[in-house]
């Protein structure tokens, strides 16, 4: 069986939301990104990263599990499929770099151009608030899950 992997972190709520509406798919391990290893990526067939961005980078949580996996998975998931959803206040594209360049390290392989949701929050009360998702934007989430779930069951990834 197919397993498409989804790490993900959330203080807000929103790369949260993101995450769980990719893994609509049976074949979709969700998992926080604190308690996902180098043994669960070995497990897996493909994976989503999804996350927020913190003062123009990755979220410090998502940085750890890329940390504590980066070298017990060098030259062992080579050419496998991966994708990216950040929420972002405003921008996305420095978290979006720095997994960008992690996945090129490992050589995966980038299946679908990435989703950055920005939520505007400028404020600290607005950064600091849960997040709520458009139900469009969560749409095009859950479009890409079931898109690379499809093309992990046909092969085609």
């Amino acid at each position: 069986m197919k397993r498409l992997l989804i790490v993900w972190h959330s203080r807000t709520g929103g790369a949260q939301a993101m995450a769980e509406a990719a893994a609509a798919d049976p074949i979709a391990m969700l998992r926080p990104a604190r308690d996902t290893g180098p043994e669960d990526m070995l497990a897996a067939d493909g994976y989503i990263f999804a996350g927020p961005e913190n003062l123009a980078s990755l979220s410090g949580e998502m940085k750890d599990f890329f940390d504590r996996c980066y070298y017990p998975l060098l030259d062992r998931i080579q050419g496998r499929p991966y994708a990216v959803m950040i929420c972002a206040g405003s921008d996305g594209t420095g978290a979006l770099r720095q997994i960008t360049r992690i996945a090129t390290g490992w050589r995966l392989r980038q299946i679908a151009e990435p989703i950055i949701i920005c939520t505007g929050a400028q404020t600290a009360d607005a950064i600091l608030a849960a997040k709520i998702i458009a139900d469009s934007d969560l749409a095009r989430c859950a479009e890409l899950g079931a898109g690379f779930a499809a093309g992990l069951l046909e092969g085609i990834f």
